[in-house]
């Protein structure tokens, strides 16, 4: 093992050695690297005649580019754009984004945890995870209602274990008592589990009540209790965006600094947040479980994720960072926000009046949903994949199959004049089959 993984082990050995626990084999042998960049940031500071270290060009004492691209930038000086950001992100970004989390989750004050580290968006977040925490055969607790995407993260490439509970129950609430069975068997079977708390929901749209959002920490909390390591993942890819009856903040705020032996993540980001899907941009945010401030662990984590990071993409994208902090610090930020809100909540709940008709009745149920970018129906007569691609075939309508009952419709995408168009095409399809 590299000594400086070994030290940032012995770290967390000596502040909370159920961190250390918690860590796959892979996570023990991360660590960061005192190299070109180490040695660059140093020459920053003192290279006062030459600075020959870092392997970008310059001229006119700022980053060489290229005018033809610089034309189409030009509200953006070249140094916040071409140059490569840091491996942790722009400093001013990370603290522009905790200062956010704060503002929105007030469940947060007065806990401590790391400044957010900046990702290459959500599913580069949750590769950190799975590669810092799960190993062959660990188990990751998620609801069969679930991003399909998770089984290549933990399962196919480190080998976890999916362990899923049933997301609803039949009266339609959350089932927390499934939530609650399936952490305890986990917790007996192996001692740590990695538990996903993705809410708004994908694919359902579902965010759990203030209620059963309290029960699912308490869950947690128990199987602590009991001697279970838990790290408890918060993707929060869709915050924001609670329409009726729901939590409006992260369970991160609640579970954060909770249970020595409950280490919480939070995965956020611009891409869904601020509209801006293709920029990439997300972070990551760690909180020890110790009630009092641990530092260790968190400088620890911190150089095991810039580890990752260095090792596979090296950085992220500085215009991308730069675009969001501009974003953010504009002064119609939030009317603009809320603005693209209300648009949203337009649609879900026109989708609600229209399935309201009686005349579907036959052919469907629909999962409930509350938030975020999407619903499921759940078919009675007809197979989902069947449908989809009927659906595709005849009328130009796409939608996405989950198993042989649920379909998913992305209202996100739909203007809501469109919708019981939308609903009477999906009808007149499952018609045909059925």
């Amino acid at each position: 093992m590299n000594p400086l993984a070994a030290e940032l082990n012995d770290l967390l050995k000596n502040s909370n050695p159920h961190v250390l626990e918690m860590l796959s084999d892979l996570g023990k042998d991360l660590f960061f690297p005192k190299g070109i960049l180490s040695q660059s940031a140093e020459a920053k500071d003192k290279a006062h005649k030459f600075n020959a270290t870092i392997g970008t060009a310059t001229e006119n004492g700022g980053p060489m580019y290229l005018q033809c691209i610089q034309d189409k930038l030009s509200a953006f000086a070249p140094k916040d754009i071409y140059p490569y950001a840091p491996p942790a992100g722009k400093p001013e970004l990370r603290q522009l984004w905790r200062d956010k989390m704060l503002k929105e989750n007030p469940s947060q004050a007065g806990k401590h945890f790391s400044l957010p580290v900046v990702t290459n968006a959500l599913t580069h977040g949750l590769s950190i995870v799975a590669d810092l925490f799960v190993g062959e055969g660990d188990h990751v607790v998620l609801p069969d209602m679930m991003w399909g995407n998770y089984n290549l993260t933990f399962a196919v490439r480190c080998g976890g274990v999916m362990k899923k509970y049933e997301t609803f129950t039949p009266a339609g609430g959350f089932n927390v008592d499934a939530f609650k069975a399936c952490l305890k068997q986990t917790a007996e079977e192996k001692g740590k589990a990695v538990v996903i708390l993705n809410f708004p929901n994908n694919p359902s749209g579902y965010t759990p009540t203030v209620a059963e959002g309290q029960a699912l920490v308490a869950a947690i909390k128990e199987q602590a209790e009991a001697g279970c390591n838990i790290v408890a993942v918060t993707d929060d890819a869709y915050f924001g965006l609670f329409y009726e009856n729901s939590m409006k903040e992260s369970l991160f705020g609640e579970l954060a600094n909770s249970h020595p032996r409950i280490l919480t993540i939070k995965l956020d980001g611009a891409t869904k947040e601020e509209f801006v899907w293709g920029f990439r941009t997300g972070f990551i945010t760690v909180a020890d479980g110790h009630s009092e401030p641990n530092p260790d662990v968190i400088t620890a984590l911190e150089k095991k994720i810039l580890g990752i990071i260095r090792g596979t993409i090296s950085n992220c994208p500085h215009p991308s960072q730069t675009f969001v902090i501009d974003a953010l610090q504009s002064p119609d930020f939030d009317a603009q926000k809320l603005e693209k809100f209300n648009t949203m909540k337009g649609r879900a709940l026109a989708v609600k009046r229209v399935l309201a008709n009686s005349k579907y009745d036959q052919s469907w149920d629909f999962y409930p949903f509350n938030s975020g970018y999407f619903m499921c129906l759940k078919l009675k007569r007809v197979d989902a994949e069947k449908l989809r691609v009927h659906l595709l075939d005849k009328y130009g309508v796409g939608t996405i199959s989950i198993g042989t009952t649920d379909l998913r419709i992305a209202f996100s995408c739909i203007a809501e004049e469109d919708i019981l168009e939308l609903f009477d095409l999906i009808y007149q399809a499952e018609q045909d089959l059925a």
